[in-house]
């Protein structure tokens, strides 16, 4: 998985890049197949910094979070809640699908009837 990190109107110091890679790195707990994240930190407002979160996953569109708080990691927090919302909201669809099929499937087996095929 590739973690890049941008700042806008400004620069983040290796250290604080390190610690982001790091927070970030953790959202493959909820999405195992994430092929790429990006964090872009908007620094014009120091005190209020935003930030910019696109989550790349196989077979599936980018997740993406924006968030402005106090601070660059309470800004950071909170995007990476929102994409891990949005992460177990996916793949809870995702298992929820292949649950289905395979009820629908052993429901008609038991019927003694011929399973759909499409």
């Amino acid at each position: 998985m590739q973690i890049q990190i941008s700042a806008r109107h400004g620069n983040l110091s290796d250290r604080t890049q390190e610690a982001i890679r790091d927070k970030v790195s953790k959202l493959t707990r909820f999405f195992d197949r994430l092929t790429s994240i990006e964090i872009t930190v908007n620094l014009e407002h120091r005190e209020t910094p935003i930030v910019d979160l696109q989550v790349s996953a196989e077979h599936k569109h980018d997740f993406v979070a924006t968030a402005e708080e106090g601070g660059l990691m309470p800004s950071l927090d909170s995007a990476v809640d929102k994409i891990s919302q949005q992460l177990r909201k996916y793949k809870e669809r995702l298992q929820d699908r292949h649950r289905s099929g395979h009820r629908q499937v052993e429901a008609e087996m038991e019927l003694g009837a011929e399973p759909e095929t499409e």
